[in-house]
């Protein structure tokens, strides 16, 4: 199940995407590894901006443009990831917000391949920054659905109650059954290696 959608304002626009159609394919491919890259290291500030610099300067793009383009592009994966969207689900909003079938397709491939990392490091960021309080879980198995191989599908829904500072918060999050799978796989790892510093 996705998540609620973005309110206006706090997503990319049609606009935002116009630039992007423009590039080759080989372009487009290049500056989705590096934004890939950037987004399972995002400590990588300084590398990050040295390779926009030079594939602007490779591609004879202006930089100050590439950088507005890349920050929209960003918004894309960030919210996939807040509202747990699947690979197709970002393909449509892709599609929907003006990019070219190509274009989506070859980053949803990405997505494919790159959402699992990008999901545990979200997870392991906040279990860094936060302290985990409580847990609590459902399974569900989706009943209907507009997309037929979803018909079926086991999905986990976690609450997790999370200490900021003073206050506690809870986090929703929703996940399939292998990203469930890989949750608890990190989590087994995160207990055995807090066993072996006790």
């Amino acid at each position: 199940m996705p998540g609620p959608p973005l309110p206006p304002d706090s997503g990319p626009t049609s606009a935002d995407m116009q630039p992007l159609n423009q590039l080759s394919a080989p372009q487009f491919s290049t500056l989705s590894e590096v934004l890939f890259r950037f987004l399972q290291e995002p400590k990588e500030v300084e590398r990050f901006l040295a390779q926009l610099s030079e594939f602007a300067s490779v591609n004879k793009i202006s930089l100050g443009p590439l950088k507005n383009v890349v920050k929209s592009l960003l918004l894309v994966p960030n919210g996939a990831l807040k509202r747990s969207l699947s690979a197709d689900q970002v393909h449509t909003e892709l599609i929907t917000l003006g990019l070219s079938e190509e274009k989506a397709s070859y980053f949803e491939e990405q997505w494919k391949k790159n959402a699992p990392a990008l999901q545990r490091l979200a997870v392991g960021q906040t279990l860094m920054i936060n302290q985990l309080v409580d847990m609590e879980w459902k399974f569900g198995v989706t009943a209907g659905s507009s997309e037929l191989g979803k018909v079926g599908a086991i999905f986990l829904q976690l609450k997790l109650l999370i200490k900021k500072g003073n206050q506690t918060e809870p986090v929703y999050m929703e996940l399939t059954l292998p990203q469930f799978y890989s949750f608890l796989h990190e989590m087994e790892r995160v207990k055995a290696s807090l066993e072996c510093l006790s």
